[in-house]
């Protein structure tokens, strides 16, 4: 049972997913997600920002320490984790992240990317853009610049699918 709701959740957050824009630049080299949150900006700040919040979307076990230098961190199955060490924010506005890149990308992971997610109020809905900057040269991360286009538009897209579909019931 518990497989089947991970797998529906993973589905759903596909289909979501297709509401998310994804822009790619090359010079200098970044990444650039953008989805529209049919929630006000307090709603999507705390789902984002939020222990409690996180597990509402993005995963059953992730811990958030809102604060420079605190974690914003997903703790994955098998010791596996994600996301990263908060640099800065600006309450309801801004949190910028220096992001770790899975495991399989060990360079990447080491070095980091920058992530800022920017929000934005839009009458009742919300704005959330990221802009994933910090690329260097090379194959481990050229690909991991890959996979993270596909995974970043995944993540904002369960973050809209939240706030579409409600929270992820993890059991």
């Amino acid at each position: 049972m518990k497989r089947l709701v991970i797998a529906l959740a993973l589905c759903a957050a596909a289909l979501a997913q297709d509401t998310v824009k994804v822009t790619r630049f090359d010079a200098p080299k970044a990444l650039k997600f953008e989805v529209v949150v049919p929630a006000k900006i307090d709603g999507v700040w705390t789902a984002f920002t939020t222990s409690a919040g996180l597990n509402t979307w993005l995963w059953k076990d992730c811990t958030v320490d809102l604060r420079e230098g605190g974690g914003w961190i997903v703790h994955y199955p098998g010791g596996a984790t994600g996301g990263g060490t908060i640099v800065s924010f600006k309450p309801g506005r801004q949190v910028v992240i220096h992001a770790m890149a899975p495991e399989k990308f060990p360079e990447v992971r080491k070095v980091g990317t920058t992530a800022t997610f920017d929000f934005e109020p839009v009458g009742e809905k919300t704005r959330v853009t990221l802009t994933q900057t910090g690329w260097k040269q090379g194959k481990e991360w050229d690909d991991a610049y890959e996979y993270l286009a596909g995974g970043n538009a995944q993540l904002l897209g369960q973050l809209n699918h939240r706030f579409t579909k409600g929270p992820i019931d993890w059991k």
